[in-house]
């Protein structure tokens, strides 16, 4: 069996880093695209894509960028569900930042005609 590569062992141990909010006295939104997210079909193992966005207004917390990225990429090898994976994305960044506003959508790109958009939001 070969060595795992430095950005395998990364991915592996991501998560999410919660940084300070550099600006907590004001309300702003922040909007994050991920063109490139990817996860298996949990019935037939086919990879799916898709375009996650995500769209929150800060409270105490922002997410770090790069442990955002690592942390998605982790979904590549899990067999999710559409549905399943913009939950648990949503769920992720709810509990890490606690911000005033959060909105997460799973644009999953098309497979056998169906094209499937998740979306998640709170309050």
């Amino acid at each position: 069996m070969s060595e795992k590569k430095y950005g395998e062992l990364a991915i592996e141990q991501a998560e999410l880093e919660p940084w300070p909010n550099p600006y907590p006295d004001r309300d702003y939104t922040i909007t994050i695209t991920f063109p490139e997210f990817t996860c298996l079909c949990p019935r037939s193992g086919y990879p799916d894509f898709a375009v996650i966005k995500i769209e929150y207004v800060p409270n105490e917390k922002i997410v770090e960028l790069r442990s955002l990225k690592l942390w998605l990429n982790k979904f590549r090898n899990r067999y999710i569900s559409h549905e399943a994976a913009t939950n648990e994305i949503f769920d992720a960044l709810w509990k890490a930042l606690e911000p005033k506003k959060l909105k997460v959508i799973g644009d999953f790109h098309p497979r056998g005609n169906v094209h499937t958009v998740i979306t998640v939001e709170k309050p």
